[in-house]
């Protein structure tokens, strides 16, 4: 007898309803705020059909393959692993990563795979696929849909699950293919059946109202992230970036005197080219992972040296040891190898590689520091910073349609990034102290 894992799963009636219109639909697609029981929704549903699927193999993609063994396999042990637990493994498949399965119809394998790249889809090449599920399928390379999307026409019986957090409306994943899902369903053009559920975190019946009232205290209303995260509404970004900072810097200013202890003083530095300047960005971190700007500098490129620039970061941060103490790390710009072998040279402090991330992971993090007054800076020793987070803009005119900032010299972008890299090799510990999930 094949017998599967007890979850204790609790879903809410519009949660039931789209799971429902899973089993009579090739193409299902879960939208809507952050912790809104989307992925959970999709993975029950595929693990219900994997159980009595005729075809063998199968597909689970994320914008990385950790992300997809993370949300898929795992999904806080609601995952695949959890609901097949005690008759699945992990291993390989042709040299992919995947999950075997023994389900009540015969061995089942889903293999895991990353989508976000460009040549992510010569992964999953050479293999036909029963079903596929993908999360976050906005942050998925076209090349990447194109192709599961041939490997199924072989298929037995070919699904399709997607889930999402709200994008910009005019994003490629809308127009080319859920929007035109959705027009050729009520044509009557689209075979196989169309399932189309939109959730807002109030959706998710397994939320407490203390942690629901938490995270709702974590985001400051009218903003993207406010919109997409908690009520699940697509937007686009556009105009300032922090418009909170902007409103009021003076909210987050505070005093060398009044500084609680810090665990970590590190720099942040960028490189400038002939356009643009130096910068360097001071920054505490404290046991609880706030953040505490203590020090901007701006240096116009033009004119200065390597080795000028050198002179004048050792003078900076021999200023900040003064004032605040020992620095633990220098993050200069990692793509500047030859200056940062120079800076080890002649200088001694620890300088490591800046983790630099994805920009808009970075910008998320800022927005939720200064939503949850988890930020500040040292007043008169920042002037370059507050400049920079006030001006800071977003591309509306980016033809890809995503949340790109401006970039064309208006506003301070070189000192913004040497305040990331200050403190982005620290951002998973950052965003577990402010217990906000900004994914």
């Amino acid at each position: 007898m094949t017998k599967t894992q007890t979850l204790d799963y609790v879903f809410s009636d519009k949660h039931i309803r789209y799971m429902r219109g899973t089993r009579r639909a090739m193409i299902n697609v879960a939208e809507g705020a952050v912790r809104a029981g989307k992925t959970i929704d999709n993975v029950f549903a595929f693990a219900y059909e994997l159980e009595n699927a005729p075809d063998k193999i199968h597909l689970a993609t994320g914008s990385t393959i950790a992300n997809a063994k993370l949300n898929i396999g795992d999904c806080n042990g609601f995952g695949l692993e959890g609901i097949f637990r005690g008759r699945c493994r992990w291993g390989k498949y042709k040299d992919n990563d995947c999950l075997h399965i023994e389900t009540r119809s015969g061995y089942k394998v889903v293999i895991f795979a990353g989508g976000g790249k460009a040549d992510s889809f010569k992964k999953i090449r050479g293999n036909s696929y029963g079903m596929w599920i993908a999360t976050e399928i906005n942050l998925h390379h076209d090349n990447t849909i194109k192709e599961a999307f041939n490997r199924q026409l072989a298929a037995k019986s070919r699904k399709i699950y997607w889930d999402l957090n709200p994008d910009n409306p005019g994003a490629a994943i809308y127009t080319e293919y859920i929007d035109e899902y959705a027009h050729k369903q009520a044509s009557g053009e689209l075979l196989g059946g169309y399932n189309y559920g939109h959730f807002t975190i109030h959706d998710n019946a397994t939320i407490s109202k203390e942690s629901l009232a938490v995270t709702l205290s974590q985001y400051t209303e009218g903003t993207v992230w406010h919109r997409r995260d908690i009520l699940g509404q697509r937007c686009a970004a556009e105009g300032l970036i922090y418009q909170q900072f902007a409103d009021n810097p003076s909210r987050y200013k505070t005093s060398e005197g009044e500084l609680p202890k810090l665990q970590y003083i590190n720099i942040g530095v960028d490189f400038g080219g002939n356009k643009s300047a130096y910068t360097f960005v001071a920054t505490g971190l404290t046991s609880d992972y706030r953040v505490i700007v203590l020090r901007s500098k701006r240096i116009p490129a033009k004119g200065v040296s390597v080795e000028q620039m050198i002179t004048m970061f050792r003078t900076f941060a021999e200023g900040i040891e003064v004032d605040y103490g020992a620095i633990d790390y220098v993050y200069p710009d990692n793509a500047e190898q030859a200056i940062i072998n120079s800076m080890r040279q002649q200088l001694r402090y620890s300088i490591l590689n800046s983790v630099k991330g994805e920009i808009i992971d970075r910008i998320r993090t800022t927005d939720m520091l200064l939503s949850s007054d988890r930020f500040k800076y040292v007043e008169s020793e920042c002037d370059t910073l507050v400049d920079a987070l006030s001006t800071a803009v977003w591309d509306a005119k980016n033809k890809k349609m995503q949340d790109i900032r401006l970039d064309n010299g208006t506003s301070d972008i070189d000192t913004l990034d040497a305040f990331e890299y200050s403190w982005s090799a620290f951002i998973k510990q950052i965003i577990r102290g402010g217990g906000v999930n900004v994914s």
